[in-house]
């Protein structure tokens, strides 16, 4: 059966991830996404963070598989005379170049919507286009400092934390990708494109609803930093708890409910401590977060003599909420994650064997294998020749001249 997005075809302008991941997403869904690359380097996410000069970095290769790599000169005639043609047969544009750069190719909304009006033209940046910032750079911390999310995140009491996950990039990259599926739907109705903007501070803000938007409008003023706590706080037990033999994380995660007493009973028996159902300190949700240092001294005190995973399987098969913290290197060897390939194998030309996360949407009618990131230029000849029609003296001759 034929992939969900197969038929669809993404021009790729995108670089380093909150574009890339994008695209990446659009792939795994079936597309044909095209990556346009600077001939001779291309795209700058082939050297960021590279650990062996000459290949193309691990960054590159997490963010770029299922794609089709055309290296294309955008400062020469040539050049952008092919990637008008390309985006004449497209349905979709992706780019998140700097502030201002694709209008200066001559690739601004306005032309390209000329040369074909039933394309998707996306555009990602770090602010919004019409905001006081919109000329400003951005990476992903900073993205994730102008949306909220470092403010919500550290130790009560201490300086703001970067999260770890970058929801700055790959979140911004996955709410552009939801516009896109959108936006196709819309233009089976209508017949015509549209230009999607997604600004990645605007993006974290989404994320930050709950986490930073709760305590805001029940209290009225901005949220305090809670660690590991929930926004409104009042789960007890809720947090981190240490495990054997105590290395860096070796700790179980458990969080009960607010709305009642059923978790904290099930944990209580699974600890073997269901005499404390009738202490009036532990009554309720209320009574608990009142006297949370007891409560979290002794879950600590059973956690400690158990590992993580044991901890996890005692208290989660009593149906408490809750999960060891595993690290990737745990996760890449899990064998149930590769065998749903959430976890996938993959063998790159220069790379070698190598494993990494895959799409985790499993859809019984679309299943799309994952394909490593493609080598620079590797399509030239295949998009170039078939798509556009250029025999192999013409390509040789482009190759010469530097256009590709």
């Amino acid at each position: 059966m034929a992939a969900a997005l197969d038929g669809v075809r993404v021009i790729d302008l995108t670089q380093f991830e909150a574009g890339t991941s994008c695209t990446e997403t659009l792939a795994w869904l079936g597309a044909d996404v095209i990556k346009i690359e600077r001939p001779g380097t291309g795209e700058q996410g082939r050297q960021a963070s590279q650990d062996v000069p000459g290949l193309d970095s691990w960054y590159f290769l997490l963010l770029n598989a299922n794609k089709r790599s055309v290296t294309l000169n955008l400062r020469h005639p040539e050049g952008r005379s092919l990637l008008e043609r390309l985006l004449a047969q497209g349905d979709v544009v992706v780019e998140n170049f700097a502030p201002g750069t694709i209008e200066r190719l001559g690739f601004g909304y306005d032309r390209v919507r000329e040369l074909n009006p039933r394309l998707i033209y996306v555009q990602i940046k770090g602010f919004a286009p019409d905001g006081p910032h919109q000329d400003f750079l951005s990476f992903d911390p900073i993205a994730q400092a102008a949306g909220g999310a470092v403010s919500l995140t550290g130790e009560a009491g201490g300086a703001p934390l970067k999260p770890g996950p970058t929801i700055g990039d790959t979140g911004t990259g996955l709410h552009a990708a939801i516009g896109v599926l959108a936006a196709l739907r819309q233009r089976d109705a209508t017949g015509r494109g549209q230009r999607i903007e997604v600004a990645m501070q605007e993006a974290v803000v989404n994320y930050c609803r709950v986490a930073g938007f709760t305590r805001l409008l029940a209290t009225g003023e901005a949220p305090d930093r809670r660690g590991n706590g929930t926004p409104l706080g009042g789960n007890a037990p809720g947090g981190l708890f240490p495990c054997r033999p105590g290395g860096p994380n070796d700790f179980v995660f458990v969080l009960t409910s607010t709305t009642g007493n059923h978790h904290w009973e099930r944990l209580l028996d699974a600890i073997g401590r269901p005499e404390l159902k009738s202490d009036p300190r532990f009554a309720d949700p209320r009574s608990r977060g009142e006297h949370v240092e007891e409560v979290d001294r002794i879950l600590a005190e059973w956690t400690c003599q158990h590992t993580k995973h044991e901890a996890m399987q005692l208290l989660g098969g009593a149906g408490v909420p809750c999960s060891a913290v595993q690290d990737t290197l745990e996760l890449t060897n899990d064998e149930h994650l590769n065998r749903r390939e959430v976890i996938v194998e993959l063998d790159h030309p220069t790379r070698g064997t190598y494993r990494m996360p895959g799409w985790p949407v499993h859809m019984e009618s679309s299943h799309v294998p994952v394909q490593p990131a493609p080598l620079l230029g590797q399509h030239n000849r295949e998009v170039l020749g078939d798509l556009l029609g250029l025999g192999g003296d013409e390509l040789g001759r482009l190759e010469t001249d530097g256009v590709i």
